[in-house]
This record gives structure tokens, sequence and C-alpha cells, in this order.
């Protein structure tokens, strides 16, 4: 598992993420929270996502997928706006057919939801920024609700 450098929202500073921690990614310089991008596969995606402390948004994709292209920076900017909130796993299924398969991935780009290990919720293909803005945020609250 590598970590990710990812840039501070709030400072500009850079930080080294790494895919699996305690808690929330905090920027060495101010403290604030950071976006937390990772990639999984077959083999961690189990550590990676199931077991990650804050909501997963998992984002299952191909590099010949045209509507994964126009997804993937709207995702990373959702994951920057929402730092300290959530964090981001991409999931190539070219090479993580495994995964493909266990969630029954039938279109790419699927979102999915996760919550300790929990699909909350799913949706498959592209839409606009706005929409999956939406969808991730009431995702995510309903996530944090109590069950």
């Amino acid at each position: 598992m590598s970590a990710q450098i990812v840039e501070c929202t709030n400072c500009g500073k850079k930080n080294r993420v790494p895919a699996v921690a305690d808690g929330v990614p905090r920027c060495g310089n101010c403290h604030s929270p950071l976006p937390w991008p990772a990639e999984a596969g077959d083999g961690d995606f189990a550590e990676i996502a199931e077991k990650a402390d804050l909501p997963v948004l998992v984002d299952f994709w191909a590099p010949w997928c045209g509507p994964c292209r126009f997804v993937s920076p709207v995702l990373d900017q959702i994951a920057r706006e929402m730092a300290g909130r959530i964090k981001l796993v991409k999931v190539n299924v070219d090479d993580s057919q495994g995964l493909a398969e266990r969630f029954t991935v039938r279109h790419i780009p699927t979102l999915m939801i996760m919550r300790r290990g929990e699909v909350v919720d799913r949706r498959p293909g592209a839409t606009s920024a706005a929409d999956m803005r939406a969808w991730v945020e009431a995702a995510v609250n309903r996530s944090a609700t109590p069950r």
C-alpha cells in the first residue's frame, strides 16, 4: 500500500497520506483535515476501505472508460470539499475483477458509499457534478445516522 501526496486545502502544504490509518489524516503544518484518496484492489480492499473510520466513497472505474474520466476529477473535488468527512477509494475493475464480481459491478463507473464495511448506497453511471455532490452528501449523512 502506498501513500498519496495530498495538498492541504487550507494552507497549501503537501502531505503524505497513507492508504490506511486510524482517525482522519491531518495536515502536518496547520492540522486541518486532509482529503483522503486511496487506491485499492482485490488484496487490500478490506483493510483500505472496509475498516476505515470514515464513510468511504468507492469509485469502480477502468482506464478505457470515457464516463470514468469525467467522474474522476469531480470525485477528487468532492473529496477535497469533504476532507475529514469521507475517504475516496478508487478500484480499477480491470485489475480487481474479484471486487467487481463481489459487488456486482455491471456498469462503470459505479459509485458506492460504505460505512464500517457495509454498502450504504450505490449508483451506476456518470451524472452532473452537482448531482454527484448531492448524492454523496445525502449518503454520508444517512450513514452517520444510528441504526
